[in-house]
């Protein structure tokens, strides 16, 4: 099993699962290659990354870790490399995401399933309102090279640096759940995924 790509520090993760938390509904998701579209939006947040990425972090819930097998709670990570936010009715967010489900089985989260969806986000914040209009994702396999050079553009550099650091992902990812596990009051001490040893989780 590859090792998983991670980002997101860990107070900016807190900040977001709260605004998760008080969010419900699903985006709706068409679209056969690269584009999905979305219609959910949170309300009455100002602009700024922390509401773009409280917005994505609860579509990859939602209507991406919704489609795997599900487990007992669901941590997205999201890994931005750059906004563009010049448009209010366009800001746009690249970025590495994340979602994985887990089950807590003692006091480990054992990683149920799970994957990477990077790619360009497009959101719409106009009137102080927070909207997910489109998600250019990166294609699989022979398609993933061409599409990432579509989306990323000048950043594709900034991408495959990211993209290639294990010991980031690691470190960030652990980040992520154990401010996930402390927000919300999970009696979980370590992490792991099928395959390998678990992973001690921060205080």
């Amino acid at each position: 099993m590859m090792k998983q790509l991670w980002s997101l520090m860990a107070v900016m993760l807190i900040s977001i699962t709260a605004v998760m938390g008080s969010c419900a509904g699903k985006q709706a998701a068409s679209g056969e290659n690269d584009s999905i579209q979305a219609s959910d939006s949170i309300d009455s947040i100002a602009s700024g990354d922390e509401a773009y990425v409280a917005l994505i972090e609860k579509y990859l819930v939602d209507s991406i870790g919704s489609q795997y097998s599900p487990g007992e709670m669901c941590i997205p990570v999201s890994n931005v490399i750059d906004v563009d936010d010049s448009d209010s009715t366009d800001v746009k967010v690249w970025g590495s995401f994340w979602v994985f489900n887990y089950n807590l089985s003692g006091d480990t989260l054992k990683t149920v399933s799970g994957g990477s969806h990077p790619g360009l986000f497009h959101l719409n914040v106009a009137s102080n309102a927070c909207k997910i209009t489109s998600f250019d994702k990166v294609g699989d396999g022979s398609n993933y090279l061409p599409t990432a050079k579509k989306i990323f553009g000048d950043k594709l550099e900034a991408f495959q640096k990211i993209e290639s650091s294990d010991k980031q992902h690691d470190t960030l990812r652990t980040q992520a759940v154990s401010a996930y596990v402390k927000k919300h009051n999970i009696a979980a001490t370590m992490y792991q995924d099928y395959g390998w040893p678990p992973v001690k989780l921060t205080e």
